[in-house]
């Protein structure tokens, strides 16, 4: 099969999850004697445009593209500059003739790249992936008003409370016009049974999303220290330091554990590109506060995540929105590490509570420092939740699976109605 894989980025311009995911699946169709080609959009934040093309290359594979697609409306998820972007991807789509196209993100690209792709290639089998909330939420897809508030017009067309100058018509058009555009797609994926019950709650068809868990590329697990002869536990803290990942609410509990002078490391990793900067400050006089306890350690690549997992005991993932698949855990699970996080969303569904990892309640520092606390005393317990941890599936399982998503519903598409 000849297989063309769309991303919103690419893992070596932004680390995402989403990114990372679907540029090991692209390289394991590739292993598996299929043709894959990977296109990451991109804008000015990372690259500047090339006169007469709206392509570049991220290395010297053929292999791996970058599109230039730095006209974009955030609110409505659409492509602006049409006159520039339809020529170059119908090159692209005519050149390359994929069998599949493989959608993961559709920021950048707008939500009429499926039906384009129909147009140009009415044949062609599109797949997407459900990775977030985009699609349904117009504010960075959290689905959340606050913390302890969740959205409230999910599905109904309703008001937005966190975009005020939105009109209720605004947010009914916008709902219309992205499911009008995603009627060209012929089957999602959620890689977790809570996004898609959310996108079923909001009106695509449950018929349509099936899940495929993600998977990570096969390596060796990460060193684990002896919890009986560990003169003080390390927690460790990966991804974006951004408001609602709840770094944060870690640190607090972080505060909250020097105050009562518990022995205990927490190592931070992650950057914080693109923060407001009131966040900025007010986690910058936390990190000033908890030191030298804990140690923000700066940003990271996805090859360096089994060295630094080394000396971590436990993985926090305190996350305050309804995260789908977060990539840390797959990590943290590969690496034989239990996880402690938010009790919502696809967290709590790939972490077990009690049984290999914890939960907390989110957005509450007070609760995560008993947890962290609790688990620091008891080695025990880590024990018998290191035992239980399931390996998360390897990317190579995983593109068997896609594959033969894609090779059954080819076959369905040829064979001859009854």
């Amino acid at each position: 099969m000849r297989i063309l894989v769309f991303a919103h980025n690419h893992p070596d311009l932004h680390p995402g999850g989403t990114e990372t995911v679907a540029l090991d699946l692209a390289r394991a169709y590739r292993k598996a004697g299929h043709q894959s080609l990977f296109v990451g959009a991109t804008n000015h934040l990372h690259r500047e445009p090339h006169p007469g093309t709206s392509f570049q290359a991220i290395s010297d594979s053929g292999d791996e593209l970058l599109m230039w697609a730095g006209h974009f409306d955030r609110f409505n998820m659409s492509q602006i500059d049409l006159q520039a972007f339809v020529p170059d991807m119908r090159t692209l789509l005519e050149s390359f003739r994929p069998d599949v196209v493989h959608i993961h993100h559709l920021l950048l690209f707008g939500v009429e790249l499926p039906v384009l792709i129909r147009r140009v290639l009415p044949d062609v089998r599109i797949v997407m992936t459900l990775h977030d909330y985009y699609a349904i939420c117009a504010n960075d897809g959290v689905l959340m008003k606050s913390p302890d508030e969740a959205c409230a017009a999910l599905g109904s067309g309703g008001l937005c409370k966190c975009l005020p100058e939105a009109k209720p018509n605004d947010m009914r058009l916008r709902e219309r016009f992205i499911k009008t555009h995603l009627e060209a797609v012929d089957e999602f994926v959620s890689p977790s049974a809570f996004l898609r019950d959310v996108y079923v709650r909001w009106g695509l068809a449950p018929e349509k999303i099936r899940i495929i868990r993600n998977g990570r590329p096969d390596a060796a697990p990460a060193k684990s220290r002896s919890a009986d002869d560990t003169p003080k536990t390390v927690f460790g803290y990966f991804g974006n330091l951004t408001p609602w990942k709840g770094v944060e609410v870690l640190l607090q509990a972080a505060k909250l554990l020097v105050e009562k002078d518990m022995e205990f490391e927490l190592r931070v990793h992650g950057g914080a590109p693109f923060q407001n900067q009131e966040f900025v400050k007010r986690i910058e006089k936390l990190f000033e506060e908890t030191a030298p306890r804990v140690q923000r350690l700066g940003a990271y690549k996805p090859d360096d995540v089994a060295g630094l997992m080394e000396p971590v005991d436990w993985v926090v993932v305190p996350s305050l929105w309804w995260e789908n698949a977060p990539l840390v855990i797959a990590e943290a699970q590969q690496h034989g590490r239990p996880v402690i996080t938010s009790g919502v969303g696809g967290m709590a569904e790939a972490v077990r509570d009690g049984v290999d990892g914890l939960h907390v309640r989110k957005n509450d520092p007070v609760g995560l420092a008993i947890a962290m606390a609790t688990a620091a005393g008891d080695a025990a317990q880590y024990r018998k939740l290191a035992a239980n941890i399931r390996k998360p599936p390897s990317v190579s399982a995983v593109a068997e699976q896609y594959l033969r998503l894609f090779a059954d519903r080819q076959t369905a598409a040829r064979e001859p109605a009854a």
